[in-house]
């Protein structure tokens, strides 16, 4: 059993929606954001970093008490108003490339404490613990957990019908994605709702690992209070088939004291190596890698794919277990793929072009393309309790800072 609620939510005035909302902070450069906090009196940037120019000089105590003023500032000002009651969203992204559908709701602690709500990803006990402190200083949370739930034609029709109606916000960012946004609020959509998700039995984490940890904590913390607030966490509930996973490819800075010639050889062990010069090649199946070096593409097509339905195999399938327990760790010595700065990062949604070039330049010397994870390979080592490799999954959709505000 699943259960959600409507809440109370906060949200931006209908005539600053456009204004107000913005990406998620990390994804601004210092330019960006120096011109959006600058030119824009209403950007929600304004609230997570009120003291932008001094951001390295102030505590996490302080910045946390000034985001909880600024916000206060915010609703104080009319730029943000609050819902009369609890309700329900259906919140529209569409990209270029894809339309996303899904419900803003609040999800239990309880559900993910019992493992109703289950998990695939590890945690850093330091960013949950600091994150537990942002929630228990501003005492309000913009950012919801992504969580999927099974396809279903049922909840689609619903969501069809929901959305012949009139959408209380529909607005155009710069990165040209269309959002809109529907109140659920009558007595029978809500029962309606909270009846289906009472069906389901599990409900699957797919981006948020930190912000649910997060609230538990917080709730563990701070229950004898006896809010009843802190047993929820807010949540974008999205269709399984829905979400868009992209991998996370690899840089790497040196070749561990290698010669090329040697690396290709101790690559043959467990790989197929085939060049493919100046042919940009990406993987096109799962056991196929990418891999650019010195100028060259190789395809690397992996010589011993595990079929055993283990718990060991499960993990050891995975196309980044793979790399890492035969190139990373044992060739090129990267053992804490967190933490070592040999080692870099660089999202599949961007071109392979972005890795010639990084490692033209200079500062790496190899990169690795792998081939995306799907869902079922997810909600098989959540259901197994096992943890993906780190930076193994890059998800979208992503929410807009700022558009829906769950309050403590």
């Amino acid at each position: 059993m699943s259960k959600i609620i409507p809440f109370k939510a906060v949200r931006p005035a209908s005539d600053k929606i456009g204004l107000v909302t913005c990406r998620n902070y990390d994804d601004y450069s210092p330019a960006e954001l120096a011109a959006w906090l600058n030119f824009n009196p209403y950007s929600f940037l304004h609230v997570i970093n009120p003291a932008y120019a001094h951001s390295q000089k102030i505590s996490w105590d302080k910045r946390f008490k000034g985001v909880a003023l600024k916000y206060k500032d915010f609703k104080n000002e009319g730029i943000f108003i609050q819902e009369e009651k609890a309700v329900f969203y259906v919140y529209e992204i569409q990209t270029k490339n894809q339309t996303f559908t899904g419900i803003i709701a609040g999800t239990s602690v309880e559900d993910y404490q019992k493992d109703v709500i289950k998990k695939h990803e590890d945690t850093l006990q330091y960013r949950v613990e600091l994150f537990k402190d942002y929630l228990h200083q501003t005492q309000f949370n913009t950012e919801p957990v992504l969580i999927t739930y099974p396809d279903s034609v049922e909840i689609n029709t619903w969501l069809l019908l929901k959305k012949q109606s009139v959408p209380i916000y529909a607005f155009t960012t710069t990165t040209k994605e269309k959002h809109t946004l529907w109140k659920i609020d009558t007595q029978s959509d809500i029962d309606w709702l909270q009846d289906y998700f009472e069906n389901i039995p599990n409900l699957y984490i797919a981006d948020g690992h930190h912000r649910s940890a997060s609230a538990e904590m917080l709730y563990e913390q701070d229950k004898k209070l006896g809010n009843p607030n802190l047993e929820y966490f807010m949540s974008f509930l999205i269709a399984e088939s829905n979400v868009k996973i992209y991998e996370f490819n690899r840089i790497i800075r040196d070749l561990n004291g290698h010669s090329k010639t040697n690396f290709l050889t101790l690559l043959e062990e467990y790989f197929i190596v085939k060049p493919k010069e100046q042919e940009l090649w990406k993987p096109e199946n799962k056991f196929e890698f990418g891999m650019y070096l010195d100028g060259n593409f190789y395809a690397l097509f992996y010589k011993h794919p595990l079929q055993e339905n283990t718990e060991n195999s499960i993990l050891n399938t995975l196309d980044a277990q793979i790399l890492y327990n035969t190139v990373l760790h044992p060739i090129l010595g990267i053992g804490d793929l967190r933490n070592d700065e040999r080692i870099e990062y660089i999202p599949g949604k961007q071109s392979i072009t972005t890795i010639k070039q990084v490692i033209d330049e200079g500062d790496f010397e190899v990169g690795f393309m792998l081939y995306p994870s799907d869902i079922s390979e997810i909600k098989t080592l959540a259901d197994h309790n096992l943890i993906m490799p780190p930076k193994s999954t890059y998800i979208e959709p992503k929410f807009r800072s700022g558009l829906i505000v769950y309050e403590l």
